[in-house]
């Protein structure tokens, strides 16, 4: 069925995320007291009297500003309220209405949408604030309390809200064959700018500020490729440049939102080329399990002749020599140069992600192998592998049952995984071995 749309919008600094993360019942957005803190739209699901409802998330609207900053913030609200079913319109009883509010209340009046009129941080249980019967001034209708810290008056505002629910829903698909991919790398490297250019639009704040992306935010793109959702992040900064509470907040976002992708596009900036803190966060993604992909961006921006390709592929295998199984693709989010190409290598990376092989076929390669290179001695004593097995996937997983773990050499394993991805592939993801000892049951 049709999700209904709701965006909740309103001037910085009036609860927006805090009441965005009661509803849908945990902490998405980032909260914190200075505005202009959430700047991209934020999407998740919340429900309501058996309803599903898609929530958005927006950055705070300043009307009459001219900061580069704030104004892509406006349009991202634009494209928020454009997009939406009903609209919640938050304002805020401390400060009463101010003529930001007034010109808001504008703004979604032109709408010609459905709006909610929200008076959030009504704290108080039991006594109603008189100071409530100002916001008729902006016309949008009643306004209802709300206390978005404490829950206060939520059910309220939904049931308002519920009324302008569309009546007749749509037959709507969950597409379970979506491949959810993030976006990952230091700050400034044209993550936001990637997505952009794929989707053809402003969908993340792009800016040459540094850190601008503070959430994780994700844009469902269909093509002839396939479907994918692309989580765009904030860039990931050494822990001794993270000096306040907000990047601290968005680097866990980023870390979460690895964990909840298959695939994992590490962007590399070829005006600086590979980093020590490129390598911790690739070895995020690494440490993960998750399929990745080494995209080198800004491949416009520097002088090149016929060897600088292969230079940069050895400063990939010096750098990130903990990943062999990732490819690496040289593109430009800015021209477009390469941008498709790595869509092939999603779909690569993923297949292998969820590739599973029979135990008969694994063991006739175990085999093979134990027969070309026979298992390694310690003090006399030989290891024995007895047979192995694919007991997972997301990543590939492998149990081998031995005689003695101890035996089991890294060396031998980097062996064996060489002639399981020579045989099977197993490209753009990492693969995991288990080893238990004979007897041993546990997985």
């Amino acid at each position: 069925m049709a999700k209904p749309i709701i965006a909740i919008v309103g001037r910085p600094n009036v609860g927006k995320s805090t009441l965005f993360n009661k509803l849908i019942g945990k902490r998405l957005s980032i909260i914190d007291d200075s505005p202009g803190v959430t700047r991209d739209r934020i999407y998740a699901d919340c429900e309501w009297r058996n309803r599903n409802i898609l929530l958005i998330d927006t950055g705070g609207i300043e009307p009459s500003s001219d900061d580069t900053i704030l104004s892509q913030m406006k349009m991202q609200s634009q494209i928020a309220i454009d997009s939406a079913d009903v609209i919640i319109f938050v304002t805020d009883i401390r400060s009463g209405v101010v003529s930001t509010d007034q010109e808001v209340a504008g703004i979604l009046q032109k709408s010609g949408k459905p709006v909610v009129l929200c008076v959030n941080k009504c704290d108080s249980i039991g006594k109603p604030d008189v100071n409530i019967y100002e916001f008729y001034n902006l016309g949008i209708g009643d306004p209802i309390a709300v206390s978005s810290v404490h829950g206060h008056g939520t059910g309220d505002l939904l049931d308002e809200v519920f009324k302008f629910f569309p009546k007749e829903e749509e037959n709507f698909k969950d597409n379970n064959d979506i491949i959810s991919v993030a976006i990952i790398g230091k700050p400034n490297v044209g993550k936001s700018s990637l997505i952009n250019n794929i989707c053809g639009n402003q969908r993340c704040i792009v800016s040459d500020v540094a850190g601008t992306t503070r959430d994780s935010t994700d844009t469902v793109v269909n093509n002839s490729f396939g479907t994918y959702n692309l989580i765009d992040t904030a860039g990931i900064r050494r822990k001794n440049k993270v000096t306040d509470n907000i990047e601290k907040y968005s680097i866990l976002r980023s870390k979460s939102a690895i964990e909840r992708s298959d695939v994992n596009i590490i962007l590399i900036d070829a005006k600086e080329g590979f980093t020590e803190q490129d390598s911790k966060v690739a070895g995020m993604a690494h440490e993960a399990g998750k399929g990745c992909i080494v995209a080198v961006n800004k491949w416009d921006a520097i002088e090149k002749d016929q060897k600088t390709i292969d230079k940069f592929k050895k400063d990939f295998q010096n750098t990130l020599g903990f990943m062999p199984y990732a490819q690496m693709l040289a593109i430009s989010a800015k021209t477009g140069q390469r941008v498709n190409n790595l869509f092939t290598l999603i779909n690569e990376s993923y297949n292998s992600y969820v590739t599973r092989i029979s135990t008969g076929t694994l063991n006739d390669l175990l085999s093979e192998s134990l027969a070309r290179v026979p298992p390694p001695t310690d003090k006399g004593k030989r290891l024995k592998i007895y047979y192995m097995t694919q007991v997972n996937i997301k990543p590939p997983t492998f149990v081998f049952f031995v005689n003695k773990k101890d035996l089991f050499h890294f060396s031998y394993q980097r062996y064996l995984e060489n002639c399981i991805r020579n045989t099977f592939g197993f490209k753009g993801t990492p693969i995991h071995f288990i080893i238990r000892e004979k007897g041993e049951n546990k997985l």
